[in-house]
């Protein structure tokens, strides 16, 4: 038996998501401690509570609350909008399944504005869609105006990261504004809110085609429990209320978001210690020379190099793989030092780096290896 035949053609076609490993993974093949800075996790991690009301809890034998009712209650005053538009996911990636399923008939299209978040397109093609790529423009901008030639009546989505991951740069209110116009569903994920304090979300109780999508991976410090929520209009929240897997948020990612957001005010001198070594990071990735850095208001900073002033360094020594970008050389002498980054070398990204905000400390530690690894 040949089981590809049975495999839907879309799927075993599609490229899967690029994801990062773990820490113990990373640690254990090379052999040392090492700096993570390649998945936009909080380097401080979660709030102290967290630990604390995950050892007290006494029902994890029991299925957790499928209405998710304190969890709602709660993300209703951490965002001041009501529970009843509220809708939260195994990680914000669920939700972005959920919504396409949702929406999606087989052959339906969905707008993709890349360099972008990658689980749109995988998810999208799970989904029996199919993606539209509309590439920003040189300065990572939304290309309305291309947008609006790409639409047809098979675009039923339109998914905009604000802040974009890996770029860091948002998208105007009254950009937003345009796409709802359009008539489509308009997701805007907001994965990066904490670190901009940008976002969009009151505009759902004004446009019953909007949704703003959130997490609690990277400002909360909970990537490991896998915790997102949505923001819907209500018709649009009380569907995925049905159609979702009926436990699908654990007992732990629960009782940890309930932590975190009684704690709010520690997260927040964390993520103000993030927002300030971003702009420590920024400055000394420019003093470089030979890499730009792109101004960010997520938690990590896009870094292309510039390939002439790499190869000009005099002392640099002649690697074997000299035939790799810049970036690429870089990304692998910097795991040599077990520091961690994203590199990239895709459309749009050729030659690039995604650097997470980590501590001072290994801000030091990174800009220093950047200088042995040019200078050899």
């Amino acid at each position: 038996m040949n089981i590809e035949e049975l495999i839907r053609p879309e799927l075993a076609a599609m490229k899967g998501y690029a994801a990062i490993e773990p820490v113990e993974i990373l640690e254990q093949r090379i052999g040392r401690r090492i700096i993570k800075l390649d998945g936009n996790e909080n380097p401080y991690g979660c709030s102290p509570k967290v630990y604390q009301s995950l050892a007290n809890y006494p029902y994890y034998h029991i299925y957790p609350d499928p209405e998710q009712r304190m969890l709602r209650q709660a993300l209703e005053e951490y965002t001041g909008l009501s529970r009843d538009y509220i809708v939260c996911g195994n990680g914000s990636d669920e939700l972005i399944d959920l919504i396409l399923r949702l929406f999606l008939q087989p052959g339906d299209e969905v707008i993709n504005s890349p360099p972008t978040f990658g689980m749109y397109p995988v998810s999208t093609s799970v989904c029996g869609g199919k993606i539209v790529d509309v590439p920003r423009d040189e300065n990572f901008a939304v290309d309305m105006a291309a947008i609006k030639r790409a639409l047809n009546e098979k675009i039923k989505v339109i998914f905009i990261a604000s802040p974009n991951n890996p770029t860091g740069n948002v998208i105007p209110e009254r950009e937003v504004i345009e796409l709802v116009g359009t008539g489509r569903i308009v997701v805007v994920d907001e994965a990066y809110f904490e670190f901009s304090n940008m976002t969009v979300a009151k505009l759902v109780l004004e446009h019953p085609n909007l949704i703003v999508l959130r997490t609690f991976s990277k400002w909360a410090g909970l990537a490991g429990l896998r915790i997102g929520y949505g923001i819907f209009p209500v018709e649009i929240a009380e569907y995925l209320m049905k159609i979702k897997q009926p436990y699908n948020i654990n007992a732990a990612a629960q009782v940890a978001v309930l932590a975190s957001l009684s704690d709010v005010n520690n997260l927040r001198d964390s993520i103000a210690k993030i927002v300030a070594e971003r702009g420590r990071l920024f400055t000394k990735l420019g003093e470089l020379g030979w890499l730009k850095p792109y101004p960010s208001q997520a938690n990590f900073i896009l870094g292309s190099l510039n390939r002439h002033s790499w190869s000009s360094a005099p002392s640099r020594r002649v690697e074997q793989s000299d035939k790799e970008s810049p970036a690429k050389q870089t990304w692998r002498q910097l795991q040599e030092r077990g520091i961690f980054v994203r590199y990239y070398d895709s459309p749009g990204l050729e030659n690039c780096l995604r650097i997470s905000v980590g501590t001072p400390e290994n801000t030091d530690v990174l800009i220093d290896a950047l200088k042995e690894v040019r200078d050899g």
